[in-house]
């Protein structure tokens, strides 16, 4: 109790040393039990400094048992040390990860702290539990603070906040304004931007278990950056015939069916940078047309990404399109430094960490993936691209897919699903495909039987070639 009197009776605390800054939020008074974990104690502070607490969220994960695990976040410049307790129980090993950020813990007891210099979004996991884990969100010092007497701000202040209108359950977003989610605030609808332009949705705050987080419909210029959503219905942000969409330090969960992250149909000039994505079905799909949504999808950027596809994939290319005429392109797509944690398809024919299954008459062209680093995942493939059709969705197969590159991809684990490349026939082809520096279990690959790849016979020149040694 004493602990809840301390963080829950301010706004937020921020403690400021020359260069170095840090910035803990608290709950809402109004969430004090109802969402809190307390799986784990979590302090941080300035190295010498006084520890200060962190309110420990509850999250639902895995859609296939749903699952609390727990998650803090706070604001920071300069150098943190981070104090994690657990519990419950004793603890033999803990493994934060992505393993490639290489953070050291020290382990005493059920206690361990650590350091960090940089924002990070990581899992701490004692004993292997990657499903009662701590998702720890460091965010860098927000530099932009809109005034909230400003008629074209919503601001969100801490506390609870819930739309009117309930039972559309969502709070509708004009043009030309700037949604402001204050750390310690919980939104408890979805915003929604409906035919607007130049919209801004930024903060620190949360997104609690609306329909949607934020739905984007037939717009443009729209950013999303630095919020939260927790456990919504169906899509963290869901995308429709815009254009010129930013989604920047993102975090999300999700655990319903149909729960996807980012779901982009019919979009173009899309970027998506520093966001982490725990969710119960695609992290990341890039469609052409779907429901109301018509026209290509061009010129995707996701750098910075760390994926958690508790179901189904982590990125999804080309399901569904638009077979009333010739077809949709989908094309010049950009995957660089991407942390993939988790893969669970049940579905052989659908499987993929990086999955493009071109169907609905689309054509998949010009997509890269670089610098990825894939860890051992449930159930699925490393790779799959084919020329699909599934009853399930599509009025017929895509027209082919061509031109991808595989760069500096590298996977650990035992998962041994062979990786699957192949077209539909002659004139529905997957061609032109190059692997540059694949390594597996830390071997180097050179050919399509190292790889562990079936391809089919309507596949064309698969190239491997390697620049390092």
């Amino acid at each position: 109790m004493q602990k809840f009197l301390l963080i829950f009776f301010a706004c937020f605390y921020t403690l400021k040393t020359n260069a170095q800054q840090l910035v803990v939020y608290p709950a809402p008074q109004a969430v004090v039990y109802a969402m809190h974990n307390d799986d784990y104690t979590v302090r941080v502070r300035q190295p010498g400094g006084e520890w200060q607490d962190l309110y420990e969220y509850n999250v639902k994960v895995d859609l296939d048992k749903p699952q609390d695990a727990s998650m803090v976040y706070f604001d920071f410049s300069g150098t943190v040390e981070v104090f994690v307790r657990k519990n419950n129980g004793n603890v033999q090993t803990v493994k934060i990860r992505p393993s490639s950020y290489e953070i050291k813990p020290i382990l005493n007891g059920t206690s361990i702290i650590f350091t960090l210099t940089d924002p990070k979004k990581i899992s701490i996991e004692f004993d292997g539990d990657k499903l009662h884990n701590l998702h720890l969100f460091a965010n860098p010092i927000e530099t932009f603070h809109p005034d909230p007497n400003d008629p074209n701000v919503v601001y969100f202040g801490p506390g609870v906040h819930t739309p009117k209108d309930l039972p559309g359950e969502a709070f509708n977003i004009g043009s030309g304004k700037t949604v402001y989610i204050a750390g310690g605030a919980v939104v408890r609808g979805k915003l929604l931007c409906d035919r607007v332009q130049n919209v801004r949705i930024i903060g620190r705050g949360i997104i609690d278990q609306p329909q949607r987080g934020v739905e984007i419909r037939h717009s443009g210029n729209v950013t999303v950056d630095g919020i939260i959503v927790l456990n919504p219905k169906h899509y963290t942000i869901f995308a429709g015939e815009s254009d010129h969409i930013v989604i920047r330090n993102l975090k999300s969960f999700s655990a319903n069916p149909w729960s996807d992250g980012l779901d982009f149909m019919s979009c173009k000039d899309v970027t998506v940078d520093d966001v982490f994505m725990r969710n119960s079905d695609d992290c990341i799909a890039v469609y052409g047309h779907r429901w109301e949504f018509y026209g290509d999808a061009k010129n995707y950027s996701v750098t910075n990404a760390v994926l958690w596809a508790d179901v189904a994939h982590p990125i999804n290319i080309g399901v569904h399109g638009n077979t009333g005429k010739t077809g949709e392109l989908i094309e010049n797509l950009l995957f660089k430094n991407i942390e993939i944690l988790e893969h669970d398809e049940d579905d052989p024919s659908a499987e993929g960490c990086m999955a493009i299954q071109a169907a609905d008459m689309n054509l998949v062209r010009n997509v890269r993936f670089e610098d990825i680093r894939v860890d051992d995942f449930q159930e699925g493939k490393l790779l799959q691209l084919k020329v699909a059709f599934f009853d399930k969705y599509n009025s017929a197969p895509g027209r082919g897919i061509e031109n991808i590159y595989f760069k500096n991809i590298s996977y650990n684990g035992i998962n041994n699903s062979p990786s699957i490349i192949n077209g539909l026939d002659n004139d529905h082809l997957v061609k032109d495909v190059t692997f540059e520096n694949l390594r597996i279990n830390g071997r180097l690959i050179n050919s399509i039987e190292e790889a562990n790849i079936k391809v089919g016979e309507f596949a064309r020149n698969i190239t491997f070639k390697n620049s390092i040694k």
